[in-house]
């Protein structure tokens, strides 16, 4: 009988806390059961090629993540200044992309680029000088950041980086700002379905949350999405406004600031 006792009494605290968590979420507007980030890291050819006129077909915004020194930026600036101009959004991805080396599966990291070396004054400056660099190609002062591998410390993983983010940025992929963490789930597909894509939007939508899907190449280059697989959830999504909020992260950021309860 005890045990039973403190069975229903987990249920009931268990109960308690998600009625708690969801009391805490933000609603989407329109009454949208969830909202979705498009991302695209790394400043990838492909991204130009096939992502964008894909979001530009079905009216959808995203968010690109631009690493400063990679060539598909100062090769083809013209393009992703006209992105930007279409309304999607240029983010900071640092200007060396800079990761920890020393964790498993780095060992594509350059010495120059390993960010358990860094100090935080010195990726600090990084952020900044990527900031007025994106600044100049599209002209606006408010900025979302994506860390490079989603990495949050420097200096051998001693130093956090968290600090810096809420002086420099309105949102981090990976680091909750103006949202509770439970209201986030993230995503970093790799050869997924379309099918695939759309369950996890649609698991979102079950627990009103924000799917925030961070894509590197669409088509191509690495970490690879196919084109019909993105196309087929941007049909998806297009075909479901009342059910999904779709925006630049940015732009999302940006509500949930201002429509805490």
């Amino acid at each position: 009988m005890q045990m039973k006792h403190l069975l229903v009494a987990s249920v009931l605290g268990l109960v308690s806390l998600c009625q708690a968590q969801a009391a805490d979420f933000v609603k989407w507007p329109n009454g949208a059961k969830a909202a979705v980030s498009l991302s695209y890291d790394d400043t990838l050819n492909s991204q130009l090629d096939n992502a964008i006129p894909a979001l530009n077909k079905y009216n959808l915004k995203g968010s690109f993540y631009l690493s400063v020194a990679n060539e598909p930026l100062s090769l083809r600036m013209e393009e992703w200044r006209q992105a930007a101009k279409q309304g999607h959004e240029l983010g900071n991805h640092t200007i060396y992309h800079p990761c920890r080396k020393m964790l498993p599966g780095r060992d594509w990291v350059v010495d120059y680029a390993d960010l358990d070396r860094y100090t935080l004054p010195q990726l600090e400056r990084e952020i900044a000088t990527t900031n007025a660099f994106l600044h100049a190609v599209d002209g606006r002062t408010e900025r979302t950041y994506t860390p490079p591998c989603l990495d949050l410390a420097v200096d051998n993983g001693n130093t956090s980086i968290k600090p810096l983010l809420s002086k420099y940025f309105v949102g981090v992929k990976g680091a909750p700002m103006h949202l509770p963490p439970e209201q986030i789930t993230d995503l970093m597909p790799s050869g997924v379905s379309g099918k695939e894509l759309i369950a996890f939007v649609e698991k979102a939508a079950e627990q009103g949350q924000l799917a925030s899907i961070i894509f590197h190449g669409i088509g191509g280059d690495h970490l690879t999405v196919s084109t019909e697989a993105h196309e087929e959830l941007l049909q998806h999504l297009a075909s479901h406004p009342e059910r999904f909020y779709v925006d630049s992260f940015i732009n999302i950021m940006r509500y949930a600031r201002d429509h805490k309860e």
